[in-house]
């Protein structure tokens, strides 16, 4: 009953604000950059008067009143202020568009006075222009974008301004953003099994992002990656797991991270002395949202920056995603070498556009398996041995290429039971023309040997794959 009736006197409370606001009690705001010179010289009597526009909100008025005082006073003492005065009553006057303008005036500002105290400000208002029109994580992001770029030009160019610790908090807020957006696809690819998509992003997001509140999660996602992905990727398992020990002593999974190090024989780390000391500033500081942000969320459009860090340096440069570690070290071109990818000629072009499952190895209906077919049903499972034959027969010539089911490179997505039974029913079909093909030639009293009958009929009946597509 009580919760009850705090919410009824939130809601009263936020209808009285919304509606004093309406009939302009809260509507007249004093302008912060006014002249204090008493003097009566027309240009300042212009001024004046645009000013009085703009704290009672005539924000047109207010603009032909400045122009008028640049257009004819061209050689005025208050021409920067009047440009400025301009860009202030866009950004008041608000909206998608005036914010827009807003942010040509204070950009024309800062292009003709750099070198006045009001250009820091007008560059952190470009900051905040973007900041306050960011959209939630699940949302598109390219004000976010903007955002951090714009933030982090007011700590590059006014590294000396009284702005820089408030934007510098704006850009840990935008990137609290940027990186829970990144951490959500990249946990969407982990529940839908595509490991190597999952450990590109969760590596991404530790690396560019390390003030991120989920940076924890992230690693240990990543970690569990790479460990689905096979042996191969076990230093980089480790590697991910070591980072969550050290530089995140406050994280949920520092006890199984420090259980799977022991497990694997790795050595175990210590909390690093510096992280340890953010992490627990960071905890004690963190903030709580508030009755009313908890009932009105859903129906917000901003993002929740509370879990944002409120001390540290945020990224300063946007990092290049690398190569996914997936992908074979020649094939990425980091590696010289024979690269263990073969390429081969496919005997149907337009299988692929006539079947979904092409990409798999699968066949088109009414169509036989070819080499190339076998090839990427057999490498589905993504192991060395599927590999190991794909190199194999790269090089093998053609009569014994049909014997040996070499493999492709890896699929990200495991295959479903329809294509499993598709694959099942080719291997029958497969297994049943060569039959039937080897009775038709023992009747006729051919001595052709099996290799060689097997390469004639590689265009009707290959060999299936060894493997089926997983």
């Amino acid at each position: 009953m009580q919760r009850r009736y705090q919410i009824f006197v939130a809601f009263v409370g936020l209808l009285a604000f919304v509606l004093l606001s309406g009939f302009g009690v809260f509507g007249h705001k004093k302008y912060d950059k006014p002249i204090t010179k008493d003097t009566l010289q027309p240009d300042k009597v212009l001024f004046d008067r645009a000013v009085k526009n703009i704290e009672h909100g005539d924000y047109e008025a207010a603009r032909l009143t400045l122009n008028t005082l640049i257009n004819t006073y061209d050689t005025s003492e208050y021409l920067a202020k009047a440009k400025l005065a301009i860009a202030d009553s866009w950004f008041r006057e608000g909206g998608a568009h005036g914010l827009a303008e807003a942010e040509i005036e204070y950009k024309d500002f800062i292009l003709f006075y750099p070198n006045m105290e009001e250009a820091a400000e007008s560059q952190f208002k470009i900051c905040d222009i973007h900041f306050k029109q960011m959209e939630k994580p699940d949302r598109d992001n390219t004000q976010g974008q903007r955002a951090e770029d714009e933030c982090r030009q007011v700590m590059v160019q006014f590294p000396n301004s009284k702005f820089v610790p408030q934007a510098q908090q704006m850009l840990r807020d935008t990137q609290e953003v940027l990186a829970d957006k990144e951490f959500r696809t990249g946990d969407f690819y982990h529940h839908k099994g595509s490991f190597p998509a999952a450990a590109n992003r969760m590596a991404f997001v530790a690396q560019q992002y390390p003030l991120f509140s989920g940076s924890g999660d992230a690693l240990w996602e990543l970690a569990d990656a790479y460990k689905h992905m096979g042996d191969r990727f076990e230093n980089q398992e480790a590697d991910a797991l070591t980072r969550i020990v050290k530089d995140y002593p406050f994280s949920d999974h520092v006890d199984d991270a420090k259980a799977l190090l022991t497990e694997m024989k790795r050595p175990v780390p210590s909390a690093d002395p510096a992280a340890y000391a953010r992490a627990k500033y960071e905890m004690e500081n963190r903030g709580r949202p508030g009755m009313i942000h908890r009932v009105l969320g859903p129906f917000i459009s901003r993002p929740d920056v509370y879990l944002a860090a409120k001390s540290g340096t945020p990224a300063m440069q946007g990092l290049r995603p690398p190569v996914p570690v997936s992908v074979p070290a020649i094939a990425a071109g980091t590696q010289s070498g024979v690269s263990d990818v073969a390429v081969g000629q496919v005997a149907n072009s337009d299988a692929i556009d006539r079947t979904p499952d092409a990409r798999l190895g699968q066949p088109a209906a009414g169509e036989p398996a070819s080499g190339n077919a076998a090839t990427s049903a057999n490498a589905a499972s993504g192991n060395g041995e599927g590999e190991q034959k794909a190199a194999v027969g790269a090089a093998a010539p053609a009569t014994t290429r049909a014997a040996v089911a070499p493999a492709s490179l890896p699929t990200n997505h495991p295959a479903t039971k329809e294509q499993l039974k598709a694959y099942y029913k080719q291997v029958a079909k497969a297994a049943k023309l060569q039959k039937k093909a080897a009775a038709k030639a023992a009747a006729a009293g051919t001595t052709k040997p099996a290799t060689a009958t097997a390469a004639t009929t590689t265009g009707t009946t290959a060999a299936p794959a060894a493997t089926p597509p997983q």
